[in-house]
């Protein structure tokens, strides 16, 4: 049987343009076998690390070998770097702000290359539109077996925004929110690991502060084990730490953003 490159798409580009239909059009006219899959395309606008949790969480389901097109992109036409990302199940194309770090540090990066090699670009390019320009036609011609080191120069230095890693110290974790869903659950970017490496299981009680707020919270493996209206802590399905309350908006009621630091312990 033979396999259709899959190509994925993340952008917060909405759906009321044509954008998206013109990145799927300069794929399809360069590869026409691909099998495009549209991740999300409501991205908060500019907001790149509610990209790069999206693509974290949806690229590790995808079959090895998917090229993941990741675009929100504020930096659109300034000096910020195009790039590939190959990791050991897979490539990501897109910015270099970090969007795509995050998915790759999760896979392990084997190499990193920018993108410079017009000849895998369309012939105008857009100062705004790298997506269609740039991007989509980079992705189809991976998907086509283009070798990595056609595009561009390897390099050693992307971006790696402090979200993607927490910090460890002295029994302690400090991490961020990443992403508010639409529950209100605050989803941080502490792993299931980071808990085990200061001795935290679940069924234990944490100390966590968030802004000024220190609660005393219950490492829960269900909503249902406190009360309705109760505050919790809980692995998602994301597999990282979600603060949430039992039928209600933890983000409301805590008063807490994306970026906001967290910070825990073990009680």
């Amino acid at each position: 049987m033979t396999f259709k490159p899959i190509i994925t798409l993340l952008t917060d580009f909405g759906l009321r343009d044509s954008y998206v239909a013109e990145m799927k059009a300069v794929i399809l006219s360069i590869c026409p076998e691909a099998n495009i899959i549209d991740i999300s395309h409501e991205v908060r606008k500019y907001d790149v690390r509610m990209g790069a949790y999206l693509l974290a969480r949806a690229s590790r389901y995808f079959p090895k070998g998917t090229i993941h097109v990741a675009i929100v992109d504020p930096g659109v036409g300034s000096e910020r770097r195009a790039i590939i990302i190959e990791s050991e199940r897979a490539l990501y194309v897109g910015p270099d702000n970090g969007i795509l770090m995050m998915a790759a540090e999760m896979d392990g990066i084997k190499h990193v290359y920018q993108i410079t090699n017009e000849k895998y670009m369309l012939k105008t390019i857009s100062k705004t539109f790298h997506g269609r320009d740039v991007f989509s036609p980079v992705a189809a011609h991976l998907a086509r077996g283009v070798p990595l080191s056609e595009f561009g120069p390897e390099i050693k230095d992307p971006i790696k925004p402090s979200y993607t890693k927490p910090k460890i110290l002295n029994k302690t974790i400090e991490g961020e929110v990443i992403h508010i869903d639409d529950f209100g659950n605050i989803i941080t970017n502490i792993t299931a690991e980071n808990l085990k490496e200061i001795g935290i299981m679940e069924g234990d009680i944490i100390k966590v502060k968030i802004g000024e707020k220190t609660m005393k919270l219950k490492l829960c493996t269900s909503y249902a084990e406190v009360p309705p209206n109760q505050p919790l802590t809980i692995i998602g399905s994301g597999e990282t730490l979600e603060i949430s309350i039992n039928q209600g908006n933890a983000a409301k009621t805590l008063q807490t953003n994306v970026g906001d630091k967290v910070i825990l312990w073990k009680q």
